[in-house]
C-alpha cells in the first residue's frame, strides 16, 4: 500500500482539495500545520494518481509531493483514525465497527474510505449542526436535495431527521455507489442521481443542503436566481473568509442568511427564503 501526500500552502488548500477530489472521489486524509495543509491518498502501486498529475493539481500552492510505503498492518491501524462522533447531542455518526448510539441519539453508519464525507470533517459537522437546528425548528416537513452527496452522510441524516423524500446528487459514480451502500446500511431510501453541478442544477422544490466548494456554491446561487428559492438552504465547504461573498450571492437568489457557524478555517450558512 502506498501513501501519496500533497502538501500545499494553506491559502491554496481549498482549491487543491477541490481538484484532488476530481482525481480521487473516494476522499483524502487531511492534516494541517501552521502554514500548510497536507492531503494524502492511499492505494496499491499503480492505483494512485501519477505524481505529475498531483503537481499540476497543486500548482503555485505546491510545497511538496511525497510517497511512502504503508506498514502491512495499515488495515487495522486505519480504523484508529475513524472514531464515532456526536453532533449537536443528536446525531451519532459511526463506522460499522463502532458501538451503536446511546440514549436518544440518531444512529448513522458511514463506512470510511468509500467516498468523501464521514462526518468527521468540520464542513460536514457544521452542516449537520444546522440541519439538527432546522429540524428542531419544525422545517423537516418537505423534500430535501443533497447537492454533492459524497458518502451520502448528509442525505441519510436528513432522512433520519424527518425530511422526505430525500434526493442525493453527485457527479462521481463511486460516490453514488458509496451513498447507496451507506443508505442501505441505515435502512434509508435515497433518490440517487448523477449530476454535474458545474453544468446543471437539479430541481430543488424543498430544502437543500450543499457541502461544496465556494466556487461551486456561487454557481448554484446563480442558477437558483433563475427560479424560486427553496425554503431552506444549508451550505458549507467554504472558508470563513469566503462566507460573505457566498451569502451575498444567495441573497441575490432570494435567500437570506439566518445563521453562520465556523470551525477553524471553515464556515457554514443557514439561509431561508425571503
Amino acid at each position: 500500500m502506498i501513501r501519496l501526500a500533497v502538501r500545499c500552502r494553506a491559502e491554496h488548500a481549498e482549491r487543491v482539495l477541490a481538484e484532488l477530489l476530481e482525481l480521487v472521489p473516494n476522499g483524502v486524509e487531511e492534516e494541517r500545520g501552521d502554514d500548510w495543509v497536507e492531503f494524502a491518498l492511499y492505494g496499491a502501486p499503480g492505483e494512485v494518481p501519477a505524481v505529475p498529475e498531483l503537481e499540476a493539481t497543486a500548482g503555485a500552492g505546491l510545497v511538496r509531493v511525497s510517497a511512502s510505503e504503508v506498514p502491512d498492518d495499515w488495515g487495522d491501524r486505519w480504523r484508529d483514525f475513524h472514531e464515532p462522533i456526536l453532533v449537536a447531542d443528536r446525531i451519532w455518526v459511526r463506522p460499522s465497527w463502532a458501538p451503536h448510539a446511546a440514549g436518544d441519539a440518531v444512529d448513522v453508519v458511514v463506512e470510511p474510505g468509500q467516498a468523501f464525507g464521514t462526518g468527521a470533517h468540520a464542513t460536514t459537522r457544521l452542516c449537520l449542526e444546522l440541519l439538527v437546528d432546522a429540524a428542531a425548528g419544525g422545517t423537516a416537513n418537505c423534500p430535501l436535495a443533497d447537492l454533492g452527496t459524497g458518502s451520502g452522510v448528509l442525505a441519510i441524516c436528513a432522512a433520519k431527521l424527518g425530511w422526505a423524500p430525500v434526493a442525493a446528487y453527485d457527479h462521481e459514480p463511486a460516490a453514488l455507489e458509496a451513498a447507496a451502500a451507506n443508505a442501505a446500511a441505515n435502512g434509508i431510501e435515497l433518490d440517487l442521481r448523477r449530476v454535474n453541478l458545474r453544468e446543471e442544477l437539479p430541481r430543488c422544490s424543498g430544502a437543500v443542503v450543499a457541502n461544496l466548494t465556494a466556487p461551486l456554491l456561487l454557481e448554484v446561487a446563480g442558477r437558483l436566481a433563475e427560479r424560486q428559492a427553496p425554503p431552506l438552504l444549508v451550505c458549507s465547504g467554504l472558508l470563513a473568509r469566503e462566507a460573505d461573498e457566498v451569502a451575498e450571492a444567495f441573497r441575490g437568489a432570494g435567500l437570506g442568511e439566518r445563521e453562520r457557524r465556523s470551525a477553524g478555517d471553515w464556515a457554514a450558512l443557514s439561509l431561508r427564503r425571503v
